[in-house]
């Protein structure tokens, strides 16, 4: 199950060239007809990846804006909401009432210093910092896989009223379908190479929230119905601050099916195996909402150098069903072979 090198892409030294089949995707939002391959479809406000008539996910390029009364700091762009399990469920949530500055797919940084200056891109609503899309790269769709390549920057509103832009990122994101035990899922790639663009150190303090990527589950998974398992055989009950090679998260629908995605760290990670912010059954006062986020500076500080670029790469395996354990080791050992560069 490795995943196979597109032609278009080129590891490395960059994310997919210019030569990448630069909107061979699009007409408008209107999807190839007929193709049982992987495309991207351009709408009005997002870039959805597609197969064989099945949405895969969806990437907001748009400022989302929040809903009536809400402080309008909780604005952005830049994240992936909806997921799709390959039967259609719904699996991310944005904007929660307890939660506003979640976004589905996503993943600041949090507690920041530069310059001396606390930083918080991760909470909105302190209006420190935020991250936002800054234009689409190139895209490719092809009939085993496809994807996008987007910038964007993470900007600091402390040093400037009206932004600077602190790190700039390349999020590279790509999908196919295949099969696991039995069932159609679909593997989704998320590369992300970060460059301090300053002068100076920017120091990630350990927090328990921040980078990496998070994942805030649909309102339909509560304590009732939602499970998680670690690498490491940890519980939802226990795996908070744990680290782990892979994480399985699943939860049930009012329908009474199940869907779930498996979280894989690539051992090249800063921090690998990667601690973990995982929400206990009793969060948010109760309910057990999940929340879920490979978090490489959980337990240990990171600092970005000038000019130096980082890289953090994760794989989602989305299935519908559950999925056993030893299916998603072998899962995280082929990922792991599949990239050895830095």
């Amino acid at each position: 199950m490795k995943w196979k090198q597109s032609k278009y892409w080129i590891m490395g030294t960059g994310f997919l060239t210019a030569t990448a089949c630069f909107f061979d995707f699009l007409y408008a939002g209107q999807e190839k007809k007929n193709s049982a391959g992987v495309v991207v479809v351009q709408e009005d406000s997002c870039f959805t990846l597609r197969q064989n008539g099945k949405n895969i996910l969806s990437y907001v390029h748009a400022i989302k804006d929040v809903p009536p009364g809400v402080n309008p700091l909780f604005r952005r762009s830049g994240f992936i909401h909806p997921l799709w399990s390959p039967a259609g469920k719904v699996l991310t949530r944005i904007q929660p009432p307890d939660h506003y500055h979640h976004y589905g797919l996503w993943g600041p940084w949090t507690l920041t210093h530069i310059e001396g200056r606390e930083v918080d891109f991760w909470n909105l609503n302190k209006g420190e910092g935020t991250v936002r899309f800054a234009g689409l790269k190139s895209a490719f769709s092809g009939e085993e896989e496809g994807g996008f390549c987007v910038r964007q920057e993470h900007v600091d509103f402390t040093a400037d009223k009206s932004g600077r832009v602190s790190i700039e990122e390349l999020l590279e994101v790509r999908a196919h379908p295949a099969q696991v035990e039995g069932r159609l899922a679909w593997f989704i790639d998320w590369n992300s190479r970060q460059k301090n663009i300053l002068e100076c150190p920017i120091v990630l303090e350990a927090y328990r929230y921040g980078g990496g990527l998070g994942f805030r589950a649909t309102e339909q998974w509560t304590k009732e119905n939602c499970t998680v398992l670690t690498s490491e055989g940890k519980t939802r009950r226990e795996a908070d601050g744990t680290r782990a090679r892979w994480c399985d998260v699943n939860g049930g629908f009012e329908d009474g099916q199940r869907a779930g995605i498996v979280f894989l760290s690539h051992p090249t990670n800063y921090s690998h195996p990667e601690p973990m912010r995982v929400w206990p059954p009793d969060a948010n006062n109760g309910r057990g909402d999940l929340f879920f986020e490979f978090c490489p500076i959980r337990l240990e500080r990171l600092i970005l150098e000038p000019q130096k670029e980082y890289v953090f790469r994760y794989r989602m395996v989305v299935y519908d069903g559950t999925l056993q354990p030893e299916t998603a080791e072998e899962l995280w050992k082929s990922y792991a072979s599949s990239i050895q560069e830095n």
